[in-house]
């Protein structure tokens, strides 16, 4: 039952102070995977969230899901769904009707404004260090060439930035494969010298 009780604590704290939709939740949905509970390494985590932004649907949810799943199966991510979405749901329907009395109210306005850059900061955060992460992997020039291109695609020509994500994948995908074929054609030529130098 533990397992159980701990996703269900885990996502109803990102359901209940992910203000602002999906994007703002995943800095908590990653606090509570890996720093808290420690379900996933922030590797996997940033892997995860990469194949997720290239589906349809919330991205929080999917989030939900794939890490309930991996802690407990079907059940495992029934739990995290639900107590991710339910708290939302309750919340939106009792507070709905104040907060439509009061949208004209400056202190609403003032809430609202005051808690979008902490929304921000913390996408900021998590952005940076995805951004040391692959600059580790891919090295400084190809992660700054590739958040480049990424900004024109998104920002100028209008993708979507799953598309982006899914042709990113796909291109990396193909190049591993290319270098994977080449490195063992090589090996290939190389063995027989060996066996007639031996």
């Amino acid at each position: 039952m533990k397992p159980y009780l701990e996703l269900a604590i885990g996502f109803a704290r990102t359901g209940v102070t992910g203000y602002g939709g999906g994007p703002s939740t995943i800095p908590l949905i990653e606090y509570e995977a890996v720093k808290k509970y420690k379900w996933m390494s922030e590797e996997e985590f940033g892997e995860i969230l990469a194949l997720a932004n290239t589906m349809p649907g919330p991205i929080a949810t999917k989030m939900a899901a794939y890490i309930g799943f991996k802690v407990k199966g079907g059940m495992g991510a029934t739990v995290a769904i639900l107590t991710h979405i339910l708290p939302s749901i309750i919340a939106m329907l009792a507070l709905l009707g104040v907060l439509y009395s009061f949208r004209q109210s400056p202190i609403v306005s003032g809430m609202v404004q005051g808690v979008t850059p902490v929304i921000g900061f913390m996408l900021a955060e998590m952005a940076y260090r995805f951004y040391q992460k692959g600059s580790k992997g891919l090295g400084m020039p190809k992660t700054i060439l590739l958040a480049a291109v990424s900004f024109l695609f998104v920002q100028f020509m209008g993708w979507h930035p799953g598309i982006l994500i899914a042709a990113v994948l796909i291109s990396a995908f193909y190049i591993a494969h290319k270098k994977e074929k080449a490195e063992k054609k090589v090996n290939e030529e190389f063995m027989p010298a060996r066996e007639k130098s031996s």
